[in-house]
């Protein structure tokens, strides 16, 4: 089964008309997407959008062949009048199955907003999932049988691959394409590498998939340590990386801190941004944590990590420090790099980058700061991934 993606944007299009923001400008070349449609065996066409005739003459087809012509947008999609030759399009209820002449079956997928889903099967038995913009599937079920290829809104609905792999329905061999592609991130690099992350790839506009090829498929880094300044977005970066992953657990080193309502406000704030899916838990002792199997784990942070460990072995005071104290971190901060490269499962930790700026007045201070350079080298060095973040912008450092 073939599947040419006549367009791979937004409703609007990307770049929207008169839209003046920077990703927009940037949106040239292969960059431009009509509005997402897709043509299946040239037998299937799901969502019908401006000029698909002309897009599919530019792919090398012919919408000639069409024999069932499906919507998926709440709105019945972009409104366009309806090509001579081409059936009437239509909708089916969520939950039915539609077989068409050609050998393909069209099952509805029920989703958690308006608008249809669509799961096709293949005559030689190859699978599809197609999500319309803004929605997620519902009412899942595990075991599912893994899909061959994924089509959906990884970036406004990350959460939708969430539940695809949560019950299996994506898998390792899932070819996971982002569709829907709209503004919100910029164009071009970046948007490949926030969708690496997640596992999924982005195609232009023209593309022809065939359903089971698994080549293209990214891998996902196992282990990321996020680098940045105060404020500088590094929690974001790091929580995004995970979000399209079900059953994350959320690492938190600071504790809670009691009767601090500045710091309770944070940790709320980094409560409501997480899925709700994701567990927590507020522990300083990560060794057993990455020597077991489970789910992703995000470490927030290290640098609040070291701060606990220098507390254990008396690092502050310099007669404890010279009488035992660096020798029994340096062991701490061994064990925990030794657990990260022996570690199974997916990583990200964040850290704060602090040898840029002043140098601290008191001599602990400064054993802080280069304490905690060292533990970020260290950590680095056992990373597939090193990524900067300044000014809510990601600069690969490795990977």
């Amino acid at each position: 089964m073939d599947v040419t993606l006549l367009g791979t944007g937004a409703p609007a299009g990307l770049p929207r008309p008169d839209c003046p923001c920077a990703a927009c400008a940037a949106a040239q070349g292969e960059d431009t997407r009509a509005a997402t449609a897709l043509l299946v065996d040239g037998a299937l066409l799901l969502d019908l959008t401006p000029g698909a005739a002309f897009a599919a003459a530019r792919a090398g087809h012919s919408l000639a062949g069409v024999r069932q012509v499906l919507l998926s947008h709440p709105h019945d999609g972009p409104a366009v009048e309806v090509p001579a030759g081409l059936p009437q399009p239509g909708r089916v209820p969520d939950g039915r199955e539609l077989a068409l002449l050609t050998g393909h079956r069209v099952r509805a997928v029920a989703l958690d907003a308006p608008g249809t889903g669509y799961a096709v099967t293949g005559p030689d038995g190859g699978r599809l999932l197609y999500v319309p913009p803004g929605g997620a599937p519902a009412g899942l079920e595990a075991p599912a049988e893994p899909y061959d290829l994924v089509l959906a809104d990884v970036v406004g609905r990350p959460d939708a691959l969430a539940r695809l792999r949560a019950v299996g329905a994506a898998g390792p061999t899932t070819d996971v394409v982002a569709v829907h592609l709209d503004h919100d991130v910029p164009p071009g690099r970046e948007l490949a590498r926030r969708l690496t992350a997640a596992g999924a790839r982005a195609v232009p506009d023209g593309t022809t998939l065939a359903v089971g090829s698994y080549e293209d498929v990214p891998d996902v880094p196992r282990r990321t340590l996020v680098l940045g300044g105060a404020r500088s977005g590094k929690s974001v970066e790091a929580e995004r990386r995970l979000e399209s992953f079900p059953d994350v657990l959320y690492v938190a080193t600071g504790g809670s801190r009691g009767g601090d309502t500045e710091w309770a406000a944070r940790v709320g704030a980094h409560r409501e941004r997480r899925p709700g899916t994701w567990r927590t838990a507020e522990t300083c002792d990560l060794v057993p944590l990455l020597k077991d199997e489970g789910p992703p784990l995000l470490i927030d942070c290290l640098s609040l990590w070291l701060t606990d460990a220098m507390d254990a072995v008396g690092a502050w005071d310099d007669a404890e420090w010279a009488d035992g104290g660096e020798r029994a971190l340096r062991d701490r901060v061994r064990e925990l790099t030794e657990a990260v490269r022996t570690t199974r499962r997916t990583l990200v930790a964040v850290s704060n980058e602090v040898g840029s700026g002043i140098v601290p007045a008191t001599a602990s201070g400064r054993r802080y700061r280069d304490e905690l350079g060292r533990l970020n080298a260290a950590f680095a060095a056992e990373c597939e991934q090193v990524l900067l973040v300044v000014a809510g912008q990601a600069l690969v450092l490795r990977g």
